[in-house]
């Protein structure tokens, strides 16, 4: 039962250990492979965290198995500022993501959003033009609108009106509703000539053109930022399960390392 803690780490470890090296192979695929902004701004991250793992595993796994108690105590160490970093990451996902909500319009099977609606934290985000020019590359090679245009194309105006869109196709494929464009087809709308004064700025922003369409409309950017604040939510649950499990481990961990101790202190006193 002594040795039980330190086989139970070093099994885990060995566990990491082979998960890392896919994920280190796969951002090292992007790096060579990726054609578009999106798969080259994931390189980096991907190989941090292959690279990451593999080296917190190897300590957790010698300092375990082979009783190097200094490697031990630095795996804990790390367990431990990774379990702070998490439950950090989980409450500020909690707040940052409880504003903000699709609106819903009268007679539409869609919502729209609006930009003011979020967090001020999440609006200087996709505010810096640096950074949303880096999102809207993703959009557009990820052909959000081009697969919209093809889903909806033999849609009639009272077809397209009861579709429930996603917060993306309603923020970035078409023009707010409040422009009062005439519809044509999915991403062609024809601008009203006596309509002015308009107060949304995304009725100028809009153009026909498929590689423009709305994807500079602040609309575009809140149905970012709905779809950000869903994709956080569920990874704050999971974070939270998360968590629980690191503490599990960190706790039979910290046996592994009393284990360690005890046998150095063993060998020393003979």
């Amino acid at each position: 039962m002594v040795r039980f803690s330190n086989n139970v780490i070093g099994l885990l470890n060995f566990l990491t250990f082979l998960l890392s090296i896919p994920i280190l192979v796969a951002g090292v695929w992007l790096s060579k492979q990726g054609a578009t902004e999106c798969e080259r701004w994931l390189e980096k991250p991907v190989i941090a965290l292959g690279v990451f793992l593999m080296l917190v595993s190897l300590a957790g796994l010698v300092g375990a198995c082979c009783r190097v108690s200094w490697l031990l105590w630095l795996y804990l160490l790390v367990m431990f500022v990774l379990i702070v970093l998490l439950f950090a990451f989980t409450i500020f996902a909690f707040v940052v993501t409880n504003k903000g909500a699709g609106e819903v319009v009268s007679n539409r099977g869609y919502k729209e959003y609006r930009l003011g609606d979020y967090s001020n934290w999440l609006q200087k985000r996709v505010n810096n033009t640096k950074t949303w020019n880096r999102i809207r590359s993703c959009l557009q090679s990820g052909k959000v609108c081009t697969e919209f245009q093809s889903k909806f194309l033999n849609d009639t105006v009272t077809e397209f009106y009861s579709e429930n869109l996603s917060a993306l196709q309603s923020g970035c494929c078409k023009p707010a509703e409040e422009c009062q464009f005439s519809y044509v087809n999915p991403t062609t709308w024809t601008k009203p000539t006596n309509v002015t004064n308009q107060s949304n700025p995304d009725c100028d922003a809009w153009n026909n053109d498929p590689t423009v369409l709305c994807f500079n409309c602040q609309s575009c950017k809140a149905g970012l930022l709905q779809n950000l604040k869903t994709d956080w939510k569920r990874v704050a649950v999971v974070n939270i399960v998360f968590l629980v499990f690191l503490i599990i481990v960190y706790s039979i961990g910290c046996c592994a390392f009393r284990n360690n101790r005890r046998e150095n202190w063993k060998g020393y006193s003979r």
